[in-house]
């Protein structure tokens, strides 16, 4: 890993608009949704459209599907189109046999920063009592991971194949929980702590697990998530092929999103939308939102040129894994309280009508953009 002058994939080749839509992914996670929070719990404004919008920023329980949702699973679809760019130029650059080391390397290295992100080994490998120790699957584990595989894919198979294993994936996990019971259940079930999904991690995923006895990031739930970067694959495919116009290269995108949305919420009626689960319907409704909203990012700022209005979203997204990892060692919203002041906790108290806990998120969030800005103005990317 290091720092580099210019991204992984040279800016000529580049989708300016995949870059924008991977930093308005990342802004969300940076504590976007702190600021939707912070409104709707200023006086007057914790019932209507601000409720609503408080409640999109959540995640849902357990079955279900918000905006919030879907801001992990667009992150994978994202790592399979950008991945086309630059596997692609790669392979003409040093061969498939160089890529394919490249992948394999990334991938490990993102799951080896994943387990390092969530502590390491600085609480033992595994305190039965305390239930702490390391974390196998996580976040960047499961992008690593979903690189990992998609990324052999990728190289291995044509399109067709891909389609292949893509359905493969899902409706070898739907068949998989909904006609095999999980040991010790009576009968198939999809709700929590009694599908097969959750027992697998209890057996077999060892040390700590976030949900106690199972991980929403784990064994089997991954395999799904590949799809999700499988569909992101296809998508990258669409639009780095130079037989078909900038414009139907868009309305097949937006059209297969809304097809995919559309499956995804009938086929949730039998096989329910569970992120937790990554269940295939939950992949469907995920990838088909982020294919509308890449088709969206496309027309805007591909097609019709308007690209300054998201700069601020292509600083971050050049720098997606060193915004990420910096939110996981800097406070920016404790930053923002020092300059504004206050403590946090007094300002989320609502100090002046709840204005303190908006101005608060706001700042935090214009702290991280300008640590993206910094490193983009200095050319600096963390590569892997």
């Amino acid at each position: 890993m290091s720092e580099t002058n210019a991204p992984s994939t040279s800016l000529a080749s580049r989708l300016t608009s995949l870059d924008a839509l991977r930093g308005f992914d990342m802004l969300w996670i940076m504590g976007g949704d702190s600021i939707g929070h912070a409104l709707a719990h200023m006086e007057g404004a914790d019932s209507g459209m601000m409720k609503v919008v408080a409640t999109q920023l959540d995640h849902v329980a357990w079955e279900g599907f918000r905006f919030y949702d879907l801001i992990f699973p667009m992150f994978v679809f994202i790592v399979g189109v950008s991945l086309v760019y630059s596997l692609t130029k790669t392979v003409e650059q040093v061969g498939r046999n160089a890529a394919m080391m490249r992948v394999i390397r990334r991938g490990l290295l993102l799951w080896l920063i994943g387990i390092i992100y969530y502590g390491g080994w600085s609480k033992g490998i595994y305190n039965a009592e305390t239930d702490e120790g390391i974390r196998l699957m996580g976040v960047l584990q499961r992008i690593g991971l979903c690189y990992l595989f998609a990324g052999l894919l990728f190289l291995y198979l044509k399109p067709k194949g891909l389609v292949i294993a893509l359905a493969s994936l899902l409706l070898g996990y739907w068949a998989l929980l909904t006609f095999v019971a999980a040991p010790g259940q009576t009968a198939v079930s999809f709700e929590e702590g009694k599908n097969f999904t959750n027992w697998f991690d209890s057996q077999y995923l060892p040390f700590f697990k976030w949900d106690g006895p199972h991980d929403p990031e784990g064994v089997l739930s991954t395999l799904p998530a590949i799809g999700t970067c499988l569909f992101g694959v296809l998508a990258g495919l669409l639009l780095r092929n130079t037989d078909i116009t900038s414009i139907r290269k868009t309305t097949w995108l937006a059209g297969a999103g809304i097809a995919a949305v559309v499956i995804g919420y009938l086929w949730g009626i039998q096989f329910p939308i569970i992120k937790k689960l990554w269940t295939s319907s939950f992949v469907l409704v995920a990838a088909g939102y982020s294919a509308i909203l890449l088709a969206t990012f496309h027309w805007i700022i591909d097609i019709k040129g308007h690209q300054k209005w998201a700069l601020p979203f292509v600083w971050i997204g050049l720098n997606p894994i060193t915004i990420y990892l910096l939110g996981n060692l800097i406070n920016f919203d404790a930053l923002s309280a020092r300059v504004l002041g206050g403590p946090v906790s007094a300002w989320a108290d609502g100090i002046a009508h709840g204005m303190g806990a908006v101005l608060i998120a706001i700042g935090g969030i214009l702290l991280g953009l300008l640590v993206a800005w910094f490193l983009n103005k200095k050319k600096l990317y963390l590569r892997l």
